[in-house]
C-alpha cells in the first residue's frame, strides 16, 4: 500500500554521454557522421547484393539481413541520442522507453543468431565443401533466418512483458544515452527480481549458446585450414572467415561485457553500450566490402558502369 502513495512518473530523463553543451555539440556532429556512415555503408550492402547475381550465395544471404538488422539496430537508438544532444529537455517517455527497449532486445538477439548462423555456413564451407551446395540449401538458409528472429522475438516478448507490469515512481532518471533493460531496473519501486532472473535465463544462456556455437565452429575451421599444404589455400581460406570473425569480436566483445556489468552508469558500461550499438552497426559493412574482394569487385563495377 504504501508504493501508492508514490506518483507514478510517465516519463525518463536521459542524462547522455555528456552534460557540457560544448562537448555535446561535438558529440552530435560525431554521432551524426557515423549515423549517416552507418545507413549509407548498410543500404549500399543491400543494394549490392541484390541486384549482383554473383553474390546470390548463403554467405550473402546471411550478409545482406545482418546489413538490415545493422541498420534497425542503430535506427532505435542513435536517432533518439542525437534528438536529446541538441535538446534542453531530455525525456524519453516511458512507453516509448519500453518500445527502444523491445526493439533493441529484439535487434541484438537475433543479430547474435545470425552470426552463429554465418559460423556455421564458413563451417560447412570449409570443413564440408564437397557438402555445401547441399547443406546449405535455399531452404535451410531461409530456416536459419527464421529461426535467428523466431529467437530473438522469443526472448524480447518474454523480458518486455514483463517489464511492462514494472512500476516506475521517484527516480526517474537514466545515467546512459538510451533505454536498455539493466537501466530500468534500479528505477522501478516494484519488485524486479523476477526481471532480473528471467533476464538472466534467457539472454545470458542466448549469447552464450550462440557465442559458444561460433567458438566451436572456428576450432573446426582452424583446424582444417592448418592441415592445408598449400599457403595460397589457407591464406583464402583464412580471407572467408576474417571478416565474419572480427564483426563477432566487435559484437559479442562489448554486448557480453555490457549485460555482465551492473547498471551505474560509469563510462566504461557507456563506452561498451556505444560500441555494439553505434559503432559495430557501422564497422560491419566496412569489415565486410574491404574486405571482401567479391564485394570490392561488384562496387567497382557498378562505379564504373554508372560514372
Amino acid at each position: 500500500m504504501a508504493l501508492r502513495n508514490h506518483s507514478i512518473i510517465t516519463e525518463f530523463v536521459l542524462l547522455g554521454l555528456s552534460a557540457d553543451p560544448k562537448i555535446q555539440a561535438l558529440l552530435f556532429v560525431l554521432f551524426l557522421a557515423i549515423y549517416i556512415l552507418t545507413v549509407m555503408g548498410n543500404v549500399m550492402l543491400l543494394l549490392v547484393i541484390r541486384v549482383d547475381s554473383h553474390l546470390h550465395t548463403p554467405m550473402y544471404f546471411f550478409l545482406s539481413h545482418l546489413s538490415f538488422i545493422d541498420l534497425c539496430f542503430s535506427s532505435v537508438t542513435v536517432p533518439k541520442m542525437l534528438e536529446n544532444l541538441l535538446s534542453q529537455k531530455k525525456t524519453i517517455s516511458v512507453k516509448g522507453c519500453l518500445a527502444q527497449i523491445f526493439f533493441v532486445i529484439i535487434t541484438g538477439g537475433t543479430e547474435a543468431c545470425l552470426l552463429a548462423a554465418m559460423a556455421y555456413d564458413r563451417y560447412t564451407a570449409i570443413c564440408h565443401p564437397l557438402l555445401y551446395n547441399q547443406v546449405m540449401s535455399k531452404q535451410r538458409c531461409v530456416q536459419l533466418v527464421w529461426g535467428s528472429w523466431s529467437l530473438g522475438f522469443l526472448d524480447t516478448l518474454i523480458n518486455v512483458l514483463l517489464a511492462v507490469k514494472m512500476d516506475f515512481c521517484d527516480t526517474y532518471i537514466i545515467p546512459h544515452y538510451s533505454c536498455e533493460l539493466p537501466s530500468i531496473f534500479p528505477l522501478s519501486c516494484s519488485d524486479v527480481s523476477t526481471n532480473f532472473l528471467v533476464m538472466l535465463c534467457s539472454i545470458i544462456p542466448h549469447g552464450l549458446i550462440t557465442s559458444l556455437s561460433i567458438f566451436f565452429s572456428y576450432v573446426c575451421i582452424i583446424s582444417t585450414i592448418l592441415s592445408i599444404s598449400s599457403t595460397s589455400g589457407r591464406s583464402k581460406a583464412f580471407s572467408t572467415c576474417s571478416s565474419h570473425l572480427t564483426a563477432v569480436i566487435f559484437f559479442y566483445g562489448s554486448a557480453f561485457l555490457r549485460y555482465l556489468m551492473p547498471a551505474s552508469g560509469s563510462p566504461l558500461e557507456l563506452i561498451f553500450s556505444v560500441q555494439y550499438g553505434v559503432i559495430t552497426p557501422m564497422l560491419n559493412p566496412l569489415i565486410y566490402s574491404l574486405k571482401n574482394k567479391e564485394v570490392k569487385a561488384v562496387v567497382t563495377r557498378k562505379l564504373r558502369k554508372y560514372l
